[in-house]
């Protein structure tokens, strides 16, 4: 392929009296390129004025016309196709290769070979200022690692400040970048930064290249095989990823991550130097609007911008996400099922089925729910109560035996109450319900007097009940019952409970125990 040179410039410096030496040492040419520019503009009487508004190529073709004119015999392929079709996963020069000789295959129709092909491909390459697909591949790895430099958070009250951590990651194909900060490097900071990853990109893809962080490989030898941290590997197989952290000491085994760190420090950390943010939810929109504008940043050396290459090239190639998004939990092994059927977590109870009282149970916690195991069985799950919440119970109905479950009170369930104290107090609870004009109205009087019978038992509550209503009071109510049951005007209406003589003694009743006469 011959070599063009650059007439315009050569041109542009004899018009302004520059010698043929002087050019050719200034801007790099061979004397003899040089010479034959001039000799070629004389000829065709060609100076600066008339070539100031011409192409390049359009100039060179009038001073050396034919000159690096290239027909090949070979039928040439879509070399723009090839360049796109090198990007897919698997796709390989000797792929396309094959595909190439299969399409253009006709007798009179000569192909080129592989070695040829590629050279070819090459010279494209190199012609229209791409860059190159062999390296790497669409939709194929992610990497990722932790920011060097920080930002900073100020709290609003006493103006302390506090460090923000960044995470980078970007696809080597497109170089689209994706930043998420945190208040710290641990490993729930590191998996949950992962699934904001996955949601930003709306894709996984197979491989992540992560640095030799201990929240992330737990052992990575010279020889032998890689240790990964159990969550770590759990949350890429959730995402049908494999982990394959880079070597260690050898950066450039993520070259594209590395570099991207480099540029986020000028980006967003300095762009953002003179901007003052008191919540992590404010910080972090002024990062994303921050890396949505270095992502559109077009490209000096290729078209486009990472985003444009990103949506149209590498988007489509990524695997689905998963229904639902990786949880991260942590788990409490060998918590013991208290006598009132509850396990305590965090100074708050979440209660457990009775048939596994006492029992050895193991906690899975969340962001949001609180689940509970005993071995592989799942036992039941709960809301997680708020981190400000002390001593708070949460039950499942579920876990409560049908005869102790809490249920609302009617009249119907207040009357057979009253009906179990004695008929004077049932009469008492139905002047209660006939005074008011709605039912439900009733319900919390009714269970007032009802509930002195826990205090005085039920014969002298039924005694009381006797006394007001025989005082020509029209709707008794617990202020009417009550003093009567204090100063123990119903002990004289409770009869007495006859002694049996036998051979035994005799049996004292139930009203001698609750303070009746004796």
């Amino acid at each position: 392929m011959v070599r063009k040179i650059q007439t315009k410039p050569i041109l542009r410096l004899r018009s302004e009296g520059f010698s043929q030496r002087s050019i050719s040492t200034s801007q790099g040419f061979s004397r003899r390129s040089v010479a034959a520019v001039f000799e070629a503009a004389d000829r065709e009487q060609l100076d600066w004025e008339a070539a100031r508004d011409i192409p390049e190529s359009t100039v060179y073709d009038r001073l050396f016309p034919g000159r690096g004119t290239h027909t090949s015999v070979f039928v040439q392929p879509d070399w723009a196709r090839v360049h796109q079709e090198l990007a897919k996963v698997g796709v390989t020069l000797k792929l396309l290769h094959s595909e190439y000789v299969d399409q253009h295959f006709r007798p009179d129709t000569p192909t080129m070979g592989y070695d040829r092909f590629c050279k070819t491909y090459q010279r494209f390459v190199l012609e229209s200022n791409v860059a190159s697909r062999v390296e790497h591949k669409a939709g194929m790895s992610v990497e990722v690692d932790w920011s060097g430099p920080t930002m900073t958070l100020t709290d609003p009250l006493t103006g302390a400040p506090s460090k923000v951590y960044l995470f980078v990651a970007c696809l080597p194909f497109s170089r689209y970048a994706f930043v998420e900060s945190t208040l710290n490097m641990n490993q729930d900071s590191w998996l949950r930064a992962h699934v904001s990853m996955f949601e930003a990109f709306t894709g996984s893809v197979p491989r992540i290249v992560p640095d030799n962080l201990k929240t992330g490989v737990t052992r990575h030898p010279t020889e032998g095989e890689i240790v990964l941290n159990d969550a770590y590997r759990h949350m890429a197989a959730h995402y049908s990823a494999a982990v394959l952290p880079g070597r260690v000491r050898k950066p450039k085994d993520k070259a594209s991550v590395e570099n991207t760190v480099g540029h986020i420090a000028t980006w967003v950390i300095a762009g953002l130097r003179h901007s003052t943010y008191t919540s992590l939810d404010e910080l972090r929109q002024a990062i994303r609007e921050r890396v949505h504008a270095y992502n559109a940043q077009p490209f000096q050396k290729r078209a486009g911008s990472r985003t444009s290459v990103f949506r149209e090239q590498e988007q489509p190639l990524l695997h689905p996400l998963p229904a639902v998004p990786y949880v991260i939990s942590t788990w409490v092994y060998g918590r013991k099922v208290a006598k009132n059927s509850y396990v305590s977590y965090k100074r708050n109870y979440y209660s457990v089925p009775v048939a596994h009282l006492g029992a050895s149970v193991d906690l899975r916690v969340t962001d949001t729910v609180l689940e509970i195991f005993k071995g592989h069985q799942r036992l039941g799950s709960h809301v997680l109560l708020s981190a400000q919440s002390v001593n708070q119970y949460q039950t499942n109905d579920s876990d409560i035996p049908a005869e102790h479950r809490f249920t609302q009170w009617d009249p119907q369930r207040v009357r057979e109450w009253a009906q179990r104290c004695g008929v004077q107090t049932l009469e008492v609870v139905d002047r209660i319900f006939a005074a008011v004009q709605v039912q439900e109205q009733g319900i919390n009087p009714a269970l007032a007097v009802l509930r002195l019978s826990r205090k005085y038992s039920s014969d002298r509550l039924d005694a009381a009940c006797r006394i007001a209503l025989e005082s020509a009071i029209n709707s008794p109510r617990y202020a009417h019952l009550e003093p009567i049951l204090k100063t123990g005007q119903d002990k004289n209406l409770i009869a007495e409970v006859p002694v049996v003589a036998d051979s035994g003694g005799y049996v004292r009743g139930s009203a001698y125990y609750d303070g009746g006469q004796r």
